[in-house]
Parts: structure tokens; C-alpha cells; sequence
């Protein structure tokens, strides 16, 4: 009798509670393996390619870099892997730009048990999952509206200016959160990636001066 191939799971968070109650979790699935984990992005990228798995599960507020950098980074170097988005922002920016970035879902970390294992089964089966808060936020989210709130624009001047988050945070006087949302929104609404593309449409538009 030959036995379905286990789905190789691995694991990003920077704390390792969480990790360990994911794996606790997910012990109970079969067939499922847990090869991986990682504290961070520069060794989610490193341990994804020793151990291969076939979905990573990542977290949003990693140390050293967003998880959704880090969905887009791995998606781009192996095509194939699957992306689930496991975390505890329930914010509409984050999902849509999931989405972009090739993660198959997005999960809530408060989620029930057997929600985040559907999940997984969903993805691992070539499907996507999604929370169905979070599937009417991505409805709510097919926009054509493409302008620029002025706390964008300002957060746009910033960027301009060569700015990284947390200069911009502490000279508009917000968090360094509120930033990183600002900025995927923007990214959102311009369908624009490159600082350069971005300091032309501020000068194209007014936002800052030749």
C-alpha cells in the first residue's frame, strides 16, 4: 500500500512560542511534516533552500524585514513553493498586497484551529484560502480609485525625499506600522514598485518640486 507523500511545511515567526504552538498544531495532521523554521527572513531564504518545503507559513512582522517582502522574495527564487500568510493584522493593505506578493492566503493568527488546517490542505491542494472576513475585505478592495489620500501624498514626498520608515515616522509623527501601510497602499494605487517611477509621479503630480 503506498501511503500520500507527506506536505513539507515550514515555519517563519519571530517568536518562538507562536512556532511552537503552530507545530503542536499541525502535529496532528497527516500526512504533514514540519521541516523547517525560521526567526527571520535572511534564514527563512537560507533554511527554504536546505529543506525545500512545499508551503511556508509566514509572519508579517518579522525583525528584519515585512513578511510580505519576504512572500515576494521567495515566491520569485522558487515559483512553485506555496505562500500561506499567517498573522495578526487584520488590515486590508496587508491582504491585498499578499495577494501581489503570490501568498495562496491569508489567516488570522486568532483563527480557529481547524480554519488555519483547511488552510493549509487548501494550499498544499494547488487551491488559496482565505478567512471570510478577510475574503470580503478583498472584495471590498477591487477599487478603481487610484488617488492619493493626503497623508499618502505626504508619506510619498518622504519617500521622495529618501527617507526609510522610521525618518518618516518620526517626522510625520506616527508609528512605524502606520508607515509600512501608507506605503503598501501607495505601491496598491500606483501599481508602482521602483523609488525612481515613484520620485516621477511626485514631480509629475505636484507632490514635490523638480
Amino acid at each position: 500500500m503506498n501511503l500520500p507523500s507527506p506536505i513539507r511545511v515550514a515555519l517563519v515567526d519571530d517568536h518562538s512560542l507562536v512556532r511552537d504552538g503552530i507545530k503542536a498544531l499541525l502535529s496532528v495532521m497527516a500526512p504533514l511534516e514540519v521541516v523547517g523554521e525560521a526567526e527571520n527572513g535572511a534564514d527563512a531564504i537560507d533554511m527554504v533552500g536546505r529543506c525545500q518545503p512545499d508551503l511556508v507559513l509566514v509572519d508579517i512582522g518579522l525583525k528584519d524585514m515585512n513578511g510580505l517582502e519576504l512572500t515576494r522574495l521567495l515566491r520569485n527564487r522558487y515559483p512553485t513553493l506555496k505562500v500561506l500568510v499567517l498573522s495578526m493584522y487584520d488590515n486590508h493593505e496587508y491582504v491585498s498586497e499578499s495577494v501581489r506578493a503570490g501568498a495562496s492566503g491569508y489567516v488570522l493568527k486568532n483563527s480557529p484551529s481547524r480554519e488555519i488546517i483547511a488552510a493549509i490542505e487548501a494550499i498544499a491542494n494547488g487551491g488559496s484560502f482565505y478567512s471570510a472576513e478577510i475574503a470580503q475585505r478583498l472584495i471590498a478592495d477591487k477599487s478603481t480609485d487610484t488617488e492619493l489620500t493626503p497623508r499618502e501624498s505626504q508619506v510619498l514626498y518622504k519617500m521622495a525625499q529618501g527617507l526609510n520608515n522610521k525618518e518618516m515616522a518620526r517626522e510625520l509623527d506616527i508609528s512605524v506600522r502606520t508607515v509600512e501601510t501608507h506605503r503598501l497602499s501607495i505601491r496598491r494605487k500606483l501599481n508602482i514598485d521602483k523609488p525612481a517611477a515613484l520620485v516621477k509621479y511626485a514631480i509629475d503630480h505636484g507632490i514635490i518640486s523638480r
